[in-house]
């Protein structure tokens, strides 16, 4: 028997920072169940009830990731350089989420809960986009601030862009002016 409780005031919260902090410390894939239950300080019992298998939880953490990146691009009230800066900051500021919400084979793609959370995301991203005329446009600034926020996140950048990665990609992303 544990001594470990099986209800918690707000299981869903302390499992995802649960989460957040063993992805940190051994990336998605090494990600266990009980692991995180046990750092959330709940039985894997009641864990397994309320997310199911381990897909339950990493989907649970790609939408709260969808609808945070949602609140920073909304943020920035339709300014696409701005909205740019906000994506490479949410991918800074949550890399395990950004990790996880990129790799849908790790998680429940159908998920209703998920499939909203992308939703509201591409809406604002699309708002910030909004003078763009082709889909291409959209792909070209998807592919700029998501391959910057990689290659930030990788230490694969020249340590001379100082620690702020959203100044950093501003004039990057100012390239997008040259696109549409």
């Amino acid at each position: 028997m544990t001594d470990r409780p099986y209800h918690h005031g707000d299981l869903r919260r302390v499992a995802l920072a649960a989460t957040v902090e063993a992805i940190e410390q051994g990336g998605p894939v090494a990600l266990s169940l009980r692991d995180v239950a046990r750092r959330a300080g709940v039985s894997h019992t009641a864990f397994k009830y309320h997310f199911g298998a381990k897909a339950g939880l990493l989907t649970a953490l790609a939408a709260e990731g969808y609808d945070l990146l949602a609140d920073a691009v909304t943020a920035e009230g339709g300014d696409l350089i701005e909205a740019g800066v906000a994506y490479v900051r949410f991918a800074v500021g949550h890399p395990a989420h950004f990790e996880v919400m990129f790799h849908p084979n790790l998680y429940n793609a159908d998920d209703p809960q998920l499939l909203a959370a992308q939703e509201r995301a591409g809406q604002a991203l699309t708002a910030a986009l909004s003078t763009s005329a082709t889909e291409n446009t959209e792909l070209a600034a998807w592919s700029i601030v998501h391959g910057f926020a990689n290659l930030w996140l990788s230490g694969a950048l020249p340590p001379e862009l100082g620690d702020d990665a959203g100044n950093a990609a501003r004039p990057v992303i100012r390239l997008l002016s040259f696109i549409q």
